[in-house]
């Protein structure tokens, strides 16, 4: 998950279509066997899982995988996988934040330097850019969900603390703690969402224009092509203008 919707769209018609849902299913069957592993191996439990059962759902991931994904983490031969969070720039001084889940932390360590250094990046020192980001409870639904209006007065009602909505749909921003009560809530007002999840939201946006745009695209599709990579986080902010050149 990039952060801009748009800027996703346009990465994933430009990739190939089936390599990228494989190893989308990969990473989402990775964090619901940690999850599960984590807490109890119960979505109404278990905060976590039922967000990532809610992300495989999404992205029509087969009941009977998310099932073999839960009953995983009680095997005894499960793979045991480390959280890290690396953190990074891109051109135009983006700051980009990327969150792993890995079961050989110098793999990933390598693989995250060489992609920044190969592709117009440098990847920084822990907590070089995640001060500039609030940790925050993101809930994501499509346009069809209702107008910006209706939206905005379920999220209010909810207890809500922002919504965006543009033509893709309305991200919906609440505290860490809040986020499953305020998505309960949604659900009985909006119906489900399409995501709910922990998310990294800048409090300032870089605008990024002309060559740097094709540069970042390039920087974060190699980072979300990396098996170990969960997501990417960022603060770019892109002109429809200047994606509409990269359609």
């Amino acid at each position: 998950m990039a952060g801009h919707s748009k800027f996703k769209n346009i990465m994933h018609r430009k990739g190939a279509q089936d390599k990228k849902r494989s190893a989308m299913f990969s990473k989402l069957s990775r964090e619901i066997t940690v999850a599960a592993k984590m807490g109890l191996p119960d979505p109404e439990m278990n905060a976590r899982l039922r967000a990532a059962v809610l992300a495989a759902k999404a992205q029509s991931m087969p009941k009977d995988n998310i099932q073999r994904s839960i009953d995983k983490a009680s095997a005894s031969d499960a793979e045991n996988y480390e959280e890290i969070r690396y953190e990074g720039y891109g051109p135009s001084g983006t700051a980009l934040i990327v969150e792993a889940l890995t079961d050989n932390r110098n793999r990933t360590a390598t693989n995250m330097r060489t992609i920044f250094s190969k592709n117009g990046g440098n990847l920084g020192a822990s907590g070089s850019v995640a001060h500039g980001f609030d940790r925050m409870g993101l809930i994501e639904y499509g346009a069809s969900a209702g107008d910006s209006d209706t939206v905005l007065e379920a999220a209010i009602e909810a207890g809500a603390d922002d919504v965006e909505s543009d033509d893709d749909g309305h991200q919906i921003w609440t505290a860490p703690d809040s986020l499953h009560e305020v998505a309960k809530a949604l659900e009985a007002a909006l119906g489900e969402a399409e995501a709910v999840k922990l998310a990294w939201r800048p409090q300032l946006k870089a605008d990024v224009a002309g060559d740097d745009v094709a540069t970042l695209m390039k920087l974060i599709d190699a980072l979300e092509d990396d098996d170990d990579v969960q997501t990417v986080w960022g603060n770019y902010q892109i002109s429809d203008d200047e994606l509409a050149k990269l359609a």
